[in-house]
């Protein structure tokens, strides 16, 4: 509820009513001002009886007689005597160049604002009203109305002079009239009628519904939403009436006009005025004293209410409580609320003060955003119209937001929000800084420093440092590594953690973060040295990125010692920079680190290395015997005697086994594995690599005294050595384990060959027959002779030059030709000819397929 202090138009204030304030959480869709200036002192002699509003300035009548017209602000730019009683209406019309007045002694004057023009009249009976038409100064007619007892039509005729009409009476004294384009609205004691003055016809008769209220007391309020809307509200009903065409075929006797009511509902309150605002109105209303809705206190302040017109009710969107000078003293008839059509101004007119509302703008927003202390909502409201406000600042907004978080103690939001409100003012940046030192909180602040092209000084950065670095040595890490060096004096910093590190020559976080300082300055010997001594990740990453291969020569153990694979791998990586030589040698006191790295550089190449074959033997041997027989697989550089002698004293039998099969004795290698191994499997697929008949023979010889050895033959060798062989010299009454699966099975193998012999001979038998026909389809074909053809032998043209001559020509099948006298004869079979080219090629004899004799 808001209540209007004496104050002038230029320095208004907004309060409300503190019992509603302090649960309400909505913003007011309206702000007030006092109309000051003239109007103050005018009022303080006087009383103000009637006002109306126009674009360009406003029309004020009092109770002295007298019409002053005022410019917006409330200054009398020109002052009409009118009479010595009440002024009860002034009309404008639309351009605001005639004023027309009535006052309570019964004068009606129309009055040229520009133009001597005019009309004075004096009636018997007090004039309540009077209207001119909207098109008054352009019409020939010179149109107006007045209402008393009745309701008069004045025009100017073509001799210029007024004829007067009488448009209704009878029905009580006429109260107020609303004049638009060429419908007049009036109300009297009975109800509101709607003329058109286009037709002359009476179209409506609202009524009015309670008629124990006295019409004098309770006036009733007419307003036009627009050339076909009346808004009519008269005690505590409004009802908005819409004016409509009738359909021809409906009209008969009727107006060619009728009214439809859209809306009607009651209100809590007597309406005292009323004015659209877009589809909402604005209602004033008169409280009355005696209503048990409101506080002693305030039981009779006037409210100026925003509705929502439903069809049969309405919804509240604002309500304000108006304290307006002597409010107590007023009575539903001493309020007005007029409003101006160019912008959403409405005046709330009383005896002894006139107040004006408008809506609210983008800066009445933001202040009441501000005054919520909702600075977030106001600083985004400030950003999205900051070419719309006017008594606000984005960055004032901003600080203030920063303020209010400080206040709370939010010191990481209100740092945050620094970013986006301080922007490139340096000097806002380094006074937020030092204010955030004073009140401890430089950490807050630390991470959202700007650290790209716009920064502040050295001075300020390195004042954070030294404060992280006093007490919180993971956060000097931290932007240690955030920050870009130039952003500070690195060999300063240096100096101060070196100093830090003498008291605490072990802290991980402080060698780390030096490390990293003597990195941004180029001096990565000592940052190497600070890693290697950690251990830390990033020593492979500083090594690649600033090529240090040269300065870890002689670290390669303690890279090694870190992280084997990746030190392998970066070796390996940049075999130009470090030579395998140089690793080896460095390599040498550690065995098992130089098995890793010789193992990685045979996998990526096997001839790489090869010299060094024969230390890698020992070395698996020693630490990786599992891929001891792969490197003997697949090295062709290994001393195989060394490799033997290694493999014997260890005895690694599989191995040697390998060896000695490679070496070309694969009767000992056999021997082995079924003596040491005693694996049949093994032994019978070694046979079947090596493909020796003699092996197998000393396979057989070794296994026919052992059953299990007999079972393993019988199940396996089927396919490779004639199973009857091994059949026969097993003893008579061996019990050998499973035979007759054994045997079941070598049937079923045998079965198996057979089958797939005779199904490989149906298929070779087919293709044959088809190939076989399909040659012979292929030469029984006609072989073509033309001019281009020639002889194979004496390279003459094939066919004679005179053909009515004798001729003979000899075709082969591989299409080879000849004449026959340039054929030479075969001594090997009589009758038989071959093509000597294809003969002499190896490629097979063709025979003659065509003998041509002419």
């Amino acid at each position: 509820m808001a209540d209007v202090e004496e104050q002038g138009r230029t320095q208004s204030e907004e309060f409300t009513d503190e019992s509603e304030e302090e649960d309400s959480e909505e913003e007011p869709k309206l702000k007030y001002e006092r109309l000051s200036n003239g109007v103050t002192e005018i009022l303080q002699k006087d009383a103000a009886s009637c006002m109306t509003v126009h674009d360009k300035f406003l029309a004020l009548g009092t109770h002295f007689g007298k019409v002053f017209l005022l410019d917006i602000q409330g200054n009398v730019t020109q002052k009409f005597e009118i009479s010595s009683v009440k002024i009860n209406q002034i009309s404008l019309d639309e351009s605001g160049e005639h004023v027309g007045i009535c006052s309570e002694d019964g004068k009606v004057q129309v009055i040229g604002l520009y133009t001597r023009e005019g009309f004075h009249e004096n009636f018997d009976c007090p004039i309540k009203v009077v209207a001119l038409h909207p098109q008054f100064s352009r019409s020939n007619y010179k149109q107006f109305v007045t209402g008393g007892n009745k309701l008069l039509l004045y025009e100017r005729n073509w001799l210029n002079r007024w004829k007067t009409s009488v448009l209704h009476e009878g029905e009580g004294s006429i109260t107020n009239i609303q004049w638009r384009a060429n419908l007049i609205a009036w109300s009297n004691n009975v109800g509101v009628k709607i003329y058109d003055i286009g037709t002359k016809q009476r179209i409506t008769n609202v009524l009015r519904d309670n008629i124990s209220l006295r019409p004098d007391m309770y006036p009733c309020s007419l307003c036009w939403k627009d050339n076909c809307t009346l808004i009519v509200g008269w005690g505590t009903s409004i009802k908005i009436c819409v004016v409509k065409e009738r359909n021809p075929t409906e009209m008969r006797d009727l107006p060619s006009r009728y009214v439809e009511i859209v809306s009607a509902f009651e209100t809590e309150f007597f309406i005292s005025g009323l004015a659209p605002l877009a589809d909402q109105l604005v209602t004033l209303y008169f409280v009355k004293e005696n209503s048990d809705q409101m506080d002693e206190e305030f039981r009779a302040r006037p409210r100026l209410d925003i509705i929502q017109p439903l069809p049969e009710s309405c919804e509240e969107i604002s309500s304000d409580a108006l304290t307006v000078r002597n409010f107590q003293d007023n009575e539903c008839r001493d309020y007005r609320l007029e409003h101006s059509d160019g912008e959403s101004l409405f005046y709330m007119i009383s005896p002894k003060d006139i107040v004006v509302a408008k809506e609210r703008d983008q800066d009445d927003h933001i202040d009441w955003l501000l005054e919520k202390k909702k600075y977030e909502e106001a600083l985004m409201a400030a950003e999205i119209s900051f070419k719309n406000i006017k008594r606000h600042d984005v960055q004032k907004i901003g600080m203030a937001y920063i303020n209010h978080l400080v206040e709370k103690g939010d010191y990481d939001s209100a740092a945050r929000k620094c970013q986006k409100v301080l922007g490139k003012n340096m000097e806002l940046w380094e006074n937020e800084v030092y204010r955030f030192k004073t009140i401890g909180q430089l950490k807050a602040i630390s991470q959202y420093l700007p650290r790209g092209d716009l920064r502040l000084r050295p001075a300020i950065y390195e004042m954070i440092l030294h404060e992280f670095l006093k007490t919180d040595y993971e956060g000097f890490a931290t932007l240690i590594r955030e920050w870009p060096g130039e952003l500070y004096n690195n060999m300063a910093i240096v100096q101060t953690v070196t100093d830090h590190l003498r008291r605490d020559p072990t802290n991980r976080t402080l060698l780390t973060t030096l490390a990293e300082l003597y990195t941004y300055d180029q001096r990565y010997d000592r940052a190497l040295e600070i890693y290697l001594r950690l251990r830390h990740k990033d020593v492979y990453q500083l090594i690649h990125k600033h090529n240090l291969f040269s300065s870890i020569e002689d670290k390669i153990v303690l890279l090694m010692d870190f992280d084997k694979e990746k030190a392998v791998d970066m070796l390996l990586d940049n075999e130009d920079k470090i030579s395998t030589d140089r690793v080896v040698e460095e390599l040498a006191d550690r065995p098992e680190l130089l098995h890793v790295y010789l193992h990685k550089l045979f996998k990526r190449d096997h001839h790489k290395g090869q010299k060094y074959h024969g230390r890698q033997i020992v070395l698996y041997a020693e630490y990786d015997r599992p891929n001891l027989l792969p490197f003997l697989r697949d090295s062709t550089h290994c001393p195989l005697e060394k490799a033997l002698e290694v493999c014997q004293q260890r005895n690694f039998v599989e191995e040697t086994v390998f060896l000695l099969s490679r070496m070309g004795n694969c009767r000992r290698a056999l021997q082995m594995i079924m003596e040491e191994l005693e694996d049949v499997d093994k032994a019978i697929e070694f046979a079947k690599e090596q493909d020796d008949a003699e092996l197998w023979e000393d396979l057989i010889s070794y296994s026919i005294d052992k059953p299990p050895f007999i079972t393993g033959l019988l199940n396996n060798i089927g396919t490779h050595v004639d199973p009857i062989l091994l059949i026969y010299r097993i003893k008579e009454g061996m019990e050998i384990p499973n035979l007759r699966d054994s045997l079941v099975k070598i049937l079923q193998d045998y079965n198996l060959q057979i089958l797939l012999r005779e199904g490989c001979k149906k298929i070779l038998v087919a293709d044959s027959l088809s190939l076989l026909q399909k040659m012979h389809r292929t030469q029984m074909r006609g072989v073509r002779l033309d001019e281009e053809n020639i002889c194979e032998s004496c390279h003459a043209a094939i066919l004679p030059s005179d053909m009515a001559k004798p001729f003979s020509v000899v075709v082969f099948h591989c299409r080879h030709m000849f004449h026959k006298e340039c054929l030479p004869s075969s001594g090997l079979l009589p009758g038989v000819q071959f093509c000597n080219i294809c003969s002499a090629k190896k490629r097979g004899p063709g025979s003659g397929i065509l003998e041509m004799n002419k």
